[in-house]
């Protein structure tokens, strides 16, 4: 008899608490053989997808080399693919639908940073590149669509009733992609959703994400010569300075964990000319999404003492906005159960090498051995980031799981993942993840009770009165927000 964990007796005891049935109905071992055979010999097209978009390093709303290449991936394979969803041209929808069923969507990412080293040199050649995947999202997408194809092709194989989606999500670095999506409503028939982020861990861990809020300020002024007539200019950038002390004075006077982080992204251009224009960039975190909403007002306010401290006048406009994640411990069960049944990351001799080399250059040297291991699922614990996903877990019971694409001890949006998410390290990572994401997916077209289960822990966890309401408001998308 094969023994029972205790993280199975946990959920079991959950779902009776529910009043729900206490079986799951997992894989069977041709089901797990079938699918992972079929991610097995796709990890080419993965590795395609993955390198290509890598030397894309498209930004956020401007990923229309990445978005095209994913799509084509999936028309190939038999899904039925929209283009520019929610006024996103660079978004899609992919949906593959056998009969009446579960709905379960799997989420797509495949923006890069600005402003990284763009090469596979372990030592930093330069900063200041357009663009680069320091955050890995070459590999999320790649690893997510072929996740799916392989669930795909197994629903086809074997007469299972249901729709598979595939979401092409942009932007979602700054730009808030995904809450657009929410917010049309793209989501509400949706039972299930499941992601993967690129990480230096294997872990179906659902931790504490931030919600946020940021925007642009823009400051106008007068112009004038900075020298001979300095009396009639109006300095915007002054508004800026004066601007940021205050909010810098505010830190001590926020509730705790808040982050408040801004750049000058317009400051003028010559110094002997009083800046008539000048703009700042700001975001504003905290794990609870009022207090963002309220510390943002604040924010605000001292922008409008600014302006009039400073003769000038103050436009703000909100470009990206997200919620803090809900998690799901139902979801969490499946998806690290399966991420044991495939295993951790084994590396070659060079690939040892390579992250020796990357290693030397970080603060942190946790080690390497650690990426064949699997870390403890549980809910909670401190992310730190934000991300677009968390506004998807608001609507609908949603599911992810890091794995080892950088190596271990980098910091994120790093010039070091860039080059760990370019190399096979990287790729490595993502073939960990297209499995894990392929069973999970499967498993939940086969069993109802954990969509159900899910679902009434979702409600619990959301609350009775709970109505969404996307942080970043009724704008249109911010496709030019990387402009």
């Amino acid at each position: 008899m094969k023994p029972v964990s205790m993280r199975a007796l946990a959920l079991a005891a959950a779902l009776a608490g529910f009043g729900l049935p206490a079986a799951a109905a997992e894989l069977s071992p041709q089901a797990r053989a079938q699918i992972l055979s079929t991610v097995e010999r796709n990890e080419p097209a993965l590795d395609h997808a993955a390198l290509e978009i890598w030397k894309f390093a498209e930004l956020g709303y401007q990923e229309t080399q990445s978005t095209a290449l994913l799509q084509g991936q999936l028309r190939d394979a038999g899904f039925t693919v929209t283009p520019g969803i929610a006024g996103e041209p660079t978004a899609f929808l992919a949906r593959y639908k056998t009969g009446d069923g579960p709905v379960i969507a799997v989420l797509a990412e495949y923006d890069a940073l600005p402003g990284l080293s763009q090469t596979l040199s372990p030592v930093q050649q330069s900063a200041g590149a357009p663009a680069g995947h320091g955050c890995g999202h070459n590999l999320f997408g790649a690893a997510s669509v072929q996740a799916a194809i392989a669930v795909k092709d197994w629903m086809a194989a074997n007469n299972i009733k249901g729709e598979l989606r595939v979401y092409g999500t942009p932007a979602e670095e700054g730009g808030s992609g995904k809450v657009y999506m929410v917010r049309d409503g793209l989501f509400d028939d949706v039972d299930v959703a499941v992601h993967w982020h690129p990480g230096d861990v294997n872990s179906a861990r659902q931790g504490d994400t931030m919600a946020n809020v940021s925007g642009k300020f823009r400051f106008y002024g007068t112009a004038a010569h900075a020298a001979a007539a300095p009396d009639k200019g109006r300095s915007a950038l002054d508004a800026v300075e004066a601007m940021n002390a205050m909010v810098n004075l505010m830190r001590e006077h926020v509730p705790d964990r808040t982050r408040i982080h801004y750049v000058i992204t317009d400051g003028g251009r010559a110094p002997n000319v009083v800046p008539a224009y000048a703009e700042s960039y700001y975001y504003v975190r905290h794990t609870d999404p009022q207090i963002v909403r309220d510390v943002l007002e604040r924010v605000k306010k001292a922008a409008d003492g600014a302006a009039l401290g400073t003769g000038t006048r103050v436009e703000f406009e909100a470009i990206g906005g997200v919620y803090s994640m809900l998690p799901n411990e139902a979801l969490m069960t499946v998806m690290d159960r399966n991420l044991h049944a495939v295993g951790g990351i084994s590396w070659t001799p060079e690939e040892v090498a390579l992250a020796t080399e990357i290693q030397k250059t970080l603060a942190s040297r946790p080690p390497l051995s650690s990426v064949g291991e699997i870390e403890p699922a549980v809910i909670g614990g401190d992310f730190g980031g934000s991300t677009d996903v968390s506004d998807v877990s608001w609507v609908t019971p949603t599911v992810g799981l890091s794995t080892a694409t950088f190596v271990p001890g980098s910091a994120g949006h790093s010039w070091q993942n860039v080059v760990a998410a370019g190399s096979s390290i990287g790729l490595k990572g993502a073939h960990l993840a297209a499995k894990t994401l392929a069973l999970t997916t499967a498993e939940l077209f086969q069993s109802p009770e954990t969509v159900a289960a899910a679902k009434t822990e979702f409600e619990r966890r959301r609350g009775p009165d709970f109505h969404y309401r996307a942080l970043l408001g009724d704008r249109a998308p911010a496709l030019n927000y990387r402009d």
